[in-house]
């Protein structure tokens, strides 16, 4: 993972290749609070393939690099 200030600092470090996916710091934060938020909890359990996917399209990554293997 690499942070960036601008788009225009993301194409100038990726020289003309293809990018793997980009989000914002708010989206990433998302991300993590939803991926990771009740990690801690005492009743925590590991979550499905099915369940993951339900969070990446609510939060709208769903292009093919946030595909789950």
């Amino acid at each position: 993972m690499n942070l960036f200030r601008s788009e225009e600092h993301v194409s100038r470090w990726l020289d003309g290749r293809q990018p793997g996916s980009t989000l914002s710091v708010g989206k990433l934060s998302e991300l993590a609070h939803a991926w990771w938020g009740n990690r801690l909890a005492a009743d925590w359990r590991p979550r499905s393939r099915a369940e993951n996917e339900t969070i990446l399209v609510n939060l709208g990554l769903v292009d093919d690099f946030w595909t789950l293997p």
